[in-house]
């Protein structure tokens, strides 16, 4: 039976559960929750307990931490509390730097790729950095016929992960995508009130989602990457697993691949095997 949410509404979670919920959240994907954001953690999981019929926090974390609990609930627990803020095109500044130097210097350079390019979005919340990495790629594709891709996207989300290979969002989220890609590589309905697009099949084929914990001892790759998007995600961690997590990530590139951060992470002060070639980006060695 679903509670109302007025017996609810005005509950808090116990320091106790708070801090159950903290480091277990921690322990599984290293996210860092501050107690600054206990509010947050709170009207986020009003509804899966709500959904569960439970009637208070504390009933909830009993059952979420029970060991029957903890492989099924858990996961939405961490589902719900995980921040997904994603854009088409986010950082353009990257996506300028991936077509006019990188691209020509791993297709045209001294030593040109026989392979499909292999590229990594290794948080790729709702999927428009993914499907923005495949227009780009499918652009440059336009121009050099010979040229190969092949777009990984993982998030440890499974709720962002469904939104992602529907792949169907509010046509404002295209505001960012060049009016050529929309018009090449988006599907809108025919339907003037129908506020919704689709992205096209010649780009939802490049992309393979797949679910990963940048927590894990091993990401079970299969072959170097030689690009790897992971932006705007370390924010999130204190700085002993960010650097963990950039170093896991760091060799899983070939030597001269490229890993990307968000405008606001820095490596300042880590021992990783890359050496900056421009803000933000960084090249293995």
């Amino acid at each position: 039976m679903t509670v109302p949410i007025e017996s609810l509404f005005n509950q808090q979670l116990s320091n106790a559960d708070f801090e159950l919920i903290c480091s277990q959240v921690y322990d599984y994907c290293g996210i860092n929750i501050s107690p600054a954001k206990r509010q947050m953690v709170e009207g986020r999981l009003r509804s899966r307990v709500r959904a569960l019929g439970l009637h208070s926090f504390s009933e909830y974390c009993q059952s979420v931490f029970s060991n029957s609990g903890f492989q099924g609930e858990f996961i939405h627990l961490v589902d719900a509390i995980t921040t997904n803020k994603t854009e088409f095109f986010r950082e353009p500044a990257h996506f300028l730097y991936l077509t006019n130097e990188l691209l020509p210097a791993l297709h045209l350079g001294k030593f040109p790729l026989r392979r499909p390019l292999r590229v990594w979005s290794s948080a790729c919340s709702t999927g428009q950095e993914p499907y923005s990495l495949a227009m780009e790629l499918a652009e440059f594709k336009r121009t050099y016929n010979d040229f190969d891709f092949r777009v990984q996207a993982t998030d440890i989300s499974t709720q962002v992960l469904g939104v992602a290979v529907r792949a169907i969002y509010n046509d404002d989220l295209a505001s960012d995508i060049p009016v050529s890609y929309q018009k090449r590589y988006l599907l809108k309905s025919k339907d003037a009130a129908n506020k919704l697009l689709r992205i096209g099949p010649e780009i939802r084929r490049c992309v393979q989602f797949a679910r990963l914990n940048l927590n894990d001892a091993d990401y079970g790759q299969k072959g170097k990457m030689d690009i790897i998007f992971c932006r705007n995600v370390i924010i999130y961690f204190d700085a002993k697993t960010q650097e963990a997590i950039l170093r896991k990530l760091a060799l899983c590139l070939r030597m001269g691949g490229y890993l990307f951060l968000g405008h606001s992470e820095t490596i300042h002060g880590m021992d990783l095997p890359v050496r900056a070639i421009a803000p933000t980006i960084y090249e293995r060695i």
